[in-house]
């Protein structure tokens, strides 16, 4: 009989924390759909800045965002501190380990990436974790960083690590090249000659540069927003299934428990009968 109590009180609690999860599902649902419905129109503005620079014969420009000064890597990986997120900074971490496997530097973003890398790498550049009310001042914190290092010298190409969600039950990491800025061929080119230029076309390209590179950090940051919450519900929906089928076994244990604590009750009952009887 203790025993079948316990069982019981095991599959109340998992009733419970089954509801718990049910609960947290739906936040982080909500949670996704909001912050997709923000991302939206963010996509505007790197889109004509890439218009203008795609117009541009970037081979006959001579500048450390184009032609690199050294071939010395930088792997940026976009972690996140939240928790429930299933092994998602991980797996984050691990792909951007193997980007240096030759040497490199490893910058992170997120104090739980930090600590998945220590120990794995010589050396962690760590950056705080992103929050919603900095994450701006933080995507221009970490452009002005590898802007800098890149200029003096110490890193040539930058590579960018992150989770993207393309949908609430997909999402993939993702990994891009930053700096320096990619050569598109293009069958023609603006014509220079036919503008009149208040700088010289190296000025302004390192301008665009410089501000598609904080522009394009911010999305990334709030890209890995989104696949956060993706990422928590996915997560929870494997241990909503995983309690389930504990559920599941409980009850069989606990009804297979009483049918013999009945079973075993009626023959001890029907045996006390028969040698009442015979006496």
């Amino acid at each position: 009989m203790p025993v079948l109590s316990q069982i019981k009180k095991d599959i109340e609690f998992y009733q419970g924390l089954h509801s718990l999860l049910k609960v947290l599902k739906g936040i982080a649902i909500s949670q996704y759909h909001m912050w997709e419905k923000k991302l939206q129109p963010f996509e505007v503005f790197s889109h004509y800045i890439e218009g203008f620079l795609g117009g541009i014969n970037l081979e006959e420009i001579n500048h450390p965002f184009i032609i690199p000064p050294t071939k010395t890597l930088a792997v940026v990986a976009v972690t996140s501190d939240a928790g429930l997120l299933g092994g998602l900074n991980r797996e984050i971490v691990n792909r951007a380990l193997d980007e240096i496997k030759e040497g490199g530097v490893f910058i992170v973003v997120g104090e739980r990436g930090k600590l998945y890398a220590q120990g794995r790498v010589k050396e962690v550049v760590a950056f705080e974790g992103i929050k919603d009310d900095t994450k701006f001042n933080q995507a221009i914190e970490l452009r002005n960083y590898l802007i800098g290092e890149l200029v003096n010298g110490r890193i040539g190409v930058v590579k960018i690590v992150y989770p993207r969600a393309y949908s609430l039950a997909v999402q993939r990491i993702e990994k891009e090249i930053l700096l320096p800025y990619g050569l598109k061929e293009k069958e023609s080119y603006l014509q220079l000659e036919d503008f009149i230029l208040e700088s010289s076309i190296e000025r302004i390209v390192e301008y665009l540069v410089f501000l598609w590179l904080g522009r394009k950090l911010y999305d990334i940051f709030n890209m890995s927003r989104l696949a956060e919450f993706a990422a928590r519900f996915l997560h929870l929906e494997e241990c909503t299934q995983k309690l389930e089928d504990m559920d599941q076994k409980l009850k069989f244990k606990y009804f297979r428990l009483q049918h013999e604590i009945t079973d075993r009750s009626i023959r001890e009952i029907f045996a006390g009968r028969l040698n009442y009887g015979y006496r």
